[in-house]
């Protein structure tokens, strides 16, 4: 008995042993990547804090996560080394060289496109992300494979003939142990990196596949939402900073959670002259606009020279925001003011509950409803939504004579589409040939300023950007700065381009004087640095037309999600629109205040999976992280834990209605849907 305990206890000092060498390969690959991905992000952006400091906080993210592993991969590897050394010995190879391909690729993914890829891949499928990868200029499985090869390569050498110095089994426990006293001890949330300057920045020292494999897992284990009568009662209940945060009056919230009676708010109406025949509507989202880059105040520098001018001749919200931080978020949002099911209201295609929209109400009131868009409606299933709101006419990639031509394409020949000035021609060209009376709306969304960020005559949006940085007054080293994102800004100044040239053709048509204009983005350009958690929704909407009695600038907080519910008011006041009594919207209308506050509650999808951001009065609630809103939609991080759980209770409420939504439950009544 005595020999097989030794026995025993050899093979297991000798497995200790094994182990530790293999997780010290380990760790120096892991600060390695560190160090490339720091490097990567030196030579290719533009960083506030030093090269040290940033490889410093990256280093200390990947001893934390490595250091939170360490203890039940060892106890694995002990059990499965008692089966079989060899064996235990070569998972781990295995799962070490799997681990850094996947790291590699999250750490490239993020590099390209600034943003950190979690459980948003699941949200896609693989039709969409081929084409997405296919469309990217940099962003290619070539340049992947190719360092794969490499990596593994590496991996091979380090592990086969790396040194094996002789280990007392004692020491060999150490980081075992040490992994022990920090999961006792330690922390095992993420390291305060507020010291940063940007959110890119603490962004860019986060450990990717933590940050991967943490989205995943929440993403396939949700939480389950429940009606809380108690948390309702809570909310009932705010701080007196919330009391002018408007609540809706239900109506049957037992069958149809988001059920609710007009508010019947036309907020319109003191600005906008009324004719006999009822005004067309174009909507106009521009892909990635941004407000850090567009009109006079913009943290980044005025790049929209043409929007700016058209801004002070409009209805202008410059503290506005989208309601996602992808596409498949804008038109429910916009549209029809939906909640976000599970990956997005559009993704849940043909099992889409009935709605009311912009589409579907003025469609009913004589309007011919359109939309226009220079790439596939079938991405994000635009195409099913569009048709179950009655559009009249879906206008995409497929439907563009062949005399046009498509956005410049790599040599593997993907292209998301047409541009925007084609986009505009074809939509002009289609409009002079129609026949007709009825009132339109129509709603364009373009696809210029995405990733590869390609225009038809580079060289001349290229001498523009420099001009453009010389206008702006930057110094040399400043303008070099900017020339590490000259293509996304070029497209910017094209896409500006392309809506001055539109609006000008628009003046020859007939039906200009009754035109109303309205020009959001989507959602902000990732692909140049963000400085904050809002900056990803925060866009500009420009409300122009020649009905215009007078001009005004909205420092109020306002979202896509009340736009329908404004443009419906309006409507119904002056058209006698007829609509329901009770609608869906999550919205309330535009806030028309000057000075800077918000009376909404606005939820926030961030990606198809990522539901964690959400807007109250000035607060705005990232995940369990709490951010003031400043005046000029900049953000600085609070610690004031009743806010946080005011915040956390109004959002819940909104989780627990999407989740009721997510289970079959309706938007609104049969009856509604009939008449």
């Amino acid at each position: 008995m005595r020999f097989k305990k030794s026995q025993l206890l050899k093979k297991l000092e000798k497995s200790s042993i094994t182990f530790a060498l293999l997780s010290i390969i380990f760790l120096v690959f892991l600060l390695l990547t560190s160090l490339i991905e720091v490097s990567l992000a030196e030579l290719n952006h533009n960083l506030n804090s030093s090269f040290i400091s940033l490889l410093g906080w990256s280093i200390l993210e990947d001893i934390r996560f490595f250091l939170t592993w360490m203890l039940p991969a060892y106890l694995i590897y002990l059990l499965l080394s008692l089966l079989s050394p060899k064996f235990a010995r070569g998972l781990y190879i295995v799962v070490f060289i799997l681990f850094y391909l996947i790291q590699f690729s999250l750490l490239f993914y993020f590099n390209t496109t600034l943003v950190m890829l979690g459980s948003d891949l699941f949200g896609y499928s693989i039709q969409e992300i081929t084409q997405t990868l296919g469309a990217s200029d940099s962003l290619g499985w070539e340049k992947i494979l190719i360092f794969s090869i490499v990596l593994v390569f590496l991996s091979f050498l380090l592990v086969r003939f790396s040194p094996k110095p002789k280990m007392k089994w004692q020491l060999s426990v150490l980081l075992p142990v040490l992994s022990l006293l920090f999961l006792l001890f330690g922390s095992s949330e993420s390291l305060n990196a507020s010291e940063l300057s940007s959110d890119f920045e603490r962004n860019l020292v986060k450990n990717k596949s933590e940050h991967f494999y943490n989205s995943a897992y929440s993403y396939f284990n949700p939480d389950i939402y429940e009606v809380d009568i108690y948390a309702e009662s809570y909310l009932g209940d705010l701080s007196a900073e919330y009391a002018s945060i408007e609540s809706f009056e239900y109506v049957d919230e037992g069958s149809y959670p988001f059920l609710r009676k007009e508010l019947n708010r036309d907020v319109l109406s003191p600005f906008l002259e009324t004719k006999d025949e009822a005004p067309n509507i174009v909507i106009i989202v521009v892909e990635g606009l941004g407000r850090a880059f567009t009109n006079e105040g913009a943290y980044l520098g005025n790049f929209t020279p043409f929007l700016d001018s058209l801004s002070t001749k409009s209805l202008y919200w410059p503290n506005f925001l989208s309601n996602g931080g992808r596409t498949f978020a804008v038109l429910p949002s916009l549209l029809g003011s939906l909640p976000f099911a599970k990956n997005g209201f559009m993704e849940m295609g043909d099992n889409m509950p009935d709605q009311l929209s912009l589409l579907n109400l003025l469609g009913q009131n004589g309007y011919e409803t359109s939309f226009y868009h220079g790439g596939k409606s079938g991405f994000d299933n635009m195409g099913v939504y569009l048709k179950k709101n009655n559009a009249d006419r879906i206008i995409d990639e497929d439907d563009f004579p062949k005399a046009y031509k498509k956005i410049p394409s790599k040599l593997n020949g993907f292209s998301w589409g047409y541009g925007d000035k084609e986009l505009y021609r074809n939509y002009l060209e289609k409009k002079q040939s129609a026949s007709g009376n009825s009132p339109q709306l129509d709603v364009l969304l373009t696809i210029s300023t995405h990733d590869p960020f390609f225009t038809d005559d580079p060289e001349r949006y290229d001498r523009l950007f420099e001009e453009r940085l010389t206008k702006l007054g930057f110094d040399e080293a400043k303008k070099q700065e900017y020339r590490n994102y000259k293509k996304q800004y070029a497209t910017i100044l094209y896409a500006d381009e392309a809506l001055k040239n539109f609006m000008n053709s628009w003046k020859e048509l007939d039906d200009y004087d009754n035109t109303i204009f309205l020009i959001t983005g989507d959602h902000r350009i990732p692909e140049i640095p963000m400085a904050s958690k809002i900056d990803r929704y925060h866009v500009p909407l420009i409300l122009y037309s020649p009905l215009l009695k007078r001009t005004a600038e909205f420092r109020s907080v306002s979202s896509h999600f009340d736009v329908a519910p404004s443009l419906i008011s309006f409507l119904k006041t002056n058209y006698n629109l007829q609509i329901p009594t009770v609608n869906s919207f999550l919205g309330q209308g535009l806030d028309t205040t000057r000075s800077f506050h918000n009376f909404h509650k606005i939820p926030l999808m961030q990606t198809k999976t990522d539901l964690r951001d959400f807007v109250m009065g000035e607060y705005h609630l990232n995940g369990e992280d709490l951010y003031r809103l400043t005046p000029d939609m900049a953000e600085e991080s609070v610690t004031d834990e009743a806010k946080k759980e005011e915040l956390l209770y109004a959002f819940d409420q909104f989780k627990r209605k999407n989740a009721e939504i997510i289970n079959g439950k309706r938007m609104i009544p049969d009856s509604i849907t009939q008449k």
